[in-house]
């Protein structure tokens, strides 16, 4: 075999090894089978090539054509003219399969599944960087270079592998490596002459001089891998950056220090909330009294640079065993302490720990790493959460609206790391900020006038299919559009807190999971969420909720602030009167057990005329209007009934915890009803929550009559499953805007119908029924005890 054949053999034979890295990353291995087959097609082609031979030019377009023939018939032959021959619509092909390969690799965790993009990916890749490896050392007879297509492979390997056996594909690449420059010295030495040969031996048996240098060589080879392998485990290094095995930036191993400087997390975030299964991440039991307010919050973004937010490189330190009092928090502000055991999916690999906030102290297994401004944990040397259960301890911190009112303004440290905004923002941004919050005396106030904006009065909708957005206008955009996910209200708002001069950063992490029955609460794909932190001194970093729909509102939000639009709904009504009503209340809500009372029932169709002097006249006058009224009542009685039902159901009710609740029951009985008038059978075997989303379908709403739906629906698992459920405004609305959202979607007839014939009168019956029912009840059991004194006489 030839030099230049042998060098062509080891150039394929190195980028295989180097392709080696890519093992841990995608599962099964078979495609490494299917790229060494085609990496030697792709070699044979440029030995014959050369062997001809061809100018160097034609050598390498010759295996570039080659290359892109075998990639069309293995990935685009439906596609090709007679299945080899590749037209405009086999690159089409090939661009789309490439565009959902990268999207694949960016929602599945390592290793990912062998998609026929990532396929794509990693073959094509392996293809690419053979041919131009084979183009440096063979064509072009420059080995030294070919290095850098192996060193990028590799590269981009360890760079999203965290497996702890990366030092074994690091040895197998630069190995590889080392055999192609040897094979090139080799090739080099041998054009010299005899002596350089390497093949002849002396009479004796032994080595003659002639293969002095290939031994040498290889000493050298050998001595230069155990010092790239072994001298960094003595040596302390800052690692970091993209490539980190982590994903993050991670100081010193010895835990004293380091800099932790981190990829932007809502890479994600998006195409977590738009799966189309809702797969579990954590599985949380904690003993706090309402999980439902239980956020699991995984990094802040405080480095806003006008695009977007990102984390601010930090310095980090070791685990403290109890973790110190957070920042701005004040003696007078209640707190309780929870414990929370959290149990993370053996699938969910993220870099850094979810815990509630303020964490006081965890205790996890592992190599993890603490960064005190934010107080998370990130983890070390390519630790991450995959498969981890921890205990952390947490604290509630329940401050008042009167405290946050009354906070002082911050310190000039806080302000000026906190309210940094770039001079290229969007003007509007800041004007829309103080028009918004026009009026306020403090900035508690216009936190709760931001927050407001944005989740009530606004006319903001909850949209997942938005992108994420990018660009310094990004904001502005969004602002206009009025439609976006957790990203954008949360990076709004930050933004526009910031230019109010509050101290503003983003947190990422999950919204409150759902209550399972073993007391657990589950957590999954699409509670991810992110929020905005605002400052406030005396208090520190605090949450609020932005974002329609999702999560829960921050009880200290709740307030009857200056020109906030939720009410204190501790406190009746303003227009509501103390003096005794004229009439008996009408039931708050139909639930089954007030509709086996017949507390559901129409209103009378009549009332009693009452005369002044009597007299048979008058009360045969009565009569006849009676009849006459009667006669008209009877068609008209559901729609009368549905009207009062209606007025009852979405009227004043109590202000107490328990009046609130009834009120969220009746609300939802309203929803349904109105759904049923119109078509939508109501499905008592759901959950609130699904049968908002069946209402929200068959109905066809807009995505604004949507939120307002699913906003009764979770104000009803508040009331129905929350230890201490928070009282949610404006649910009357809500289904007034459902109802008028109905009568838009359907025709004439349908309206009609719903109108005069309402489908859900029929409970009007059912109520009857029920009482007919418990009335045999009753007369079955007294018969024994009126046939007991007969049958002590016989």
């Amino acid at each position: 075999m030839s030099g230049r054949a042998r060098l062509a053999l080891t150039a394929a034979a190195a980028t295989l090894m180097a392709s080696c890295a890519l093992l841990p990353l995608v599962s099964p291995v078979t495609w490494l089978f299917q790229a060494a087959f085609l990496v030697a097609v792709q070699t044979g082609v440029g030995a014959a090539a050369r062997r001809v031979p061809l100018a160097r030019s034609l050598t390498v377009a010759a295996q570039a054509l080659a290359t892109l023939l075998m990639l069309t018939l293995v990935f685009a032959r439906s596609h090709a003219i007679a299945g080899l021959i590749p037209g405009p619509d086999t690159f089409r092909y090939l661009g789309d399969l490439l565009q959902q390969g990268s999207d694949d690799v960016s929602r599945y965790a390592i290793p990912a599944p062998l998609t026929p993009g990532i396929r794509l990916m990693v073959v094509g890749g392996v293809l690419v960087v053979g041919l131009v490896v084979d183009t440096l050392a063979v064509t072009f007879r420059s080995a030294a270079p070919a290095g850098l297509p192996l060193l990028a492979l590799y590269s981009v390997a360890a760079g999203l592998s965290d497996g702890p056996t990366d030092w074994l594909w690091f040895l197998v690449a630069a190995a590889g490596y080392l055999m192609l420059l040897l094979a090139e010295g080799r090739d080099r030495l041998s054009q010299w002459g005899r002596v350089f040969g390497g093949a002849a031996r002396t009479p004796g048996g032994r080595e003659s001089g002639a293969v002095a240098p290939v031994r040498t060589g290889r000493r050298i080879g050998f001595a230069v891998l155990g010092v790239a392998l072994f001298v960094p485990f003595a040596m302390p290094s800052i690692q970091g950056g993209l490539l980190d095995g982590a994903g993050t930036g991670v100081g010193v191993g010895d835990g004293s220090g380091g800099t932790i400087s981190a990829v932007n997390p809502l890479v994600s975030l998006r195409d977590s909330l738009n799966v189309d299964e809702d797969r579990q991440v954590l599985s949380v039991r904690t003993d706090s009294d309402d999980a439902s307010d239980l956020y699991l919050r995984i990094v802040s973004l405080d480095d806003f640079d006008g695009t977007t937010w990102k984390p601010a490189q930090r310095h980090i330190t070791g685990v403290p065993g109890k973790f110190p009092t957070p920042a701005g928090l004040g003696a007078d502000v209640r707190r309780t302490t929870v414990k929370s055991t959290i149990a993370a999916a053996d699938w969910y690999a993220q870099d850094w720990l979810p815990m509630p906030y303020p964490p006081s102290g965890v205790k996890v297994a592992g190599t993890w790493r603490y960064e005190p401004v934010g107080m998370t944990l990130v983890g070390d040397h390519g630790q991450n959460t995959r498969g981890e259960t921890y205990q952390v301890t947490s604290l509630d911190v329940q401050p008042t609206a009167e405290q946050l009112a009354a906070a002082p303004e911050p310190s000039a440290a806080m302000k000026r790391e906190y309210t940094k905004v770039p001079s290229s923002l969007p003007s509007v941004v800041a004007q829309t900020a103080k028009e918004v919050t026009a009026g306020s005396v403090n900035h508690y106030e216009e936190a709760v006038k931001l927050q407001d904006y944005f989740a009530v009065t606004g006319g903001f909708q909850y949209d997942t299919q938005v992108e994420v957005g990018r660009g310094e206008g990004a904001i502005a955009n969004f602002l206009k559009q009025k439609r976006g996910f957790c990203v954008h209200f949360s990076f709004a708002m930050a933004a526009m807190a910031r230019t109010l001069g509050i101290p503003a950063r983003v947190a990422v992490g999950f919204a409150p999971g759902t209550p399972q029955a073993d007391g657990t609460v589950s957590v999954g794909l699409k509670d991810a969420h992110a929020w905005p932190e605002l400052y406030f001194e005396g208090v520190g970093w605090t949450r609020f909720e932005p974002t329609p729909t999702r999560g829960t509102t921050p009880s200290y939000t709740v307030s009857q602030t200056t020109g906030s639009s939720l009410p204190d709904e501790t406190l009746p009504s303003k227009g509501a009167s103390t003096a005794p009503s004229a009439s008996a209340s009408q039931s708050d809500s139909c639930t089954p057990q007030l509709r086996r009372q017949d507390a559901c029932a129409s209103p009378s169709a009549a009332a009693a005329v009452q005369s002044g002097d009597g007299g048979p006249p008058w009360w045969q006058l009565g009569l006849w209007a009676l009849g006459g009224l009667a006669v008209l009542l009877v068609p008209l009685s559901p729609m009368l009934y549905r009207q009062q039902a209606r007025a009852s159901r979405l009227g004043a009710h109590d202000r107490t915890p328990q009046g609130m609740a009834a009120h969220t029951l009746a609300v939802w009985l309203e929803l349904t009803d109105t759904a049923w008038d119109f078509g939508i059978l109501p499905d008592e075997s759901q959950t609130p929550r699904n049968a908002a989303a069946r209402i929200v379908r068959l109905g066809r709403l807009d995505p604004a009559t949507a939120a307002s739906v699913h906003r009764v629906a979770d104000a009803v698992e508040q009331v129905l499953y929350a230890p201490r459920p928070r009282p949610t405004a404006g649910l009357a609305d809500d289904v007034r805007r459902a109802r008028a959202a109905f009568n838009g979607t359907v025709g004439v007839p349908a309206r009609l119908r719903a109108l005069f014939a309402p489908r859900s009168s029929v409970r009007v019956l059912w109520a009857a029924s029920a009482g007919r029912a418990r009335l045999r009840e009753r007369l079955a059991a007294a018969r024994p005890t009126l046939r007991k004194p007969s049958e002590q006489e016989g």
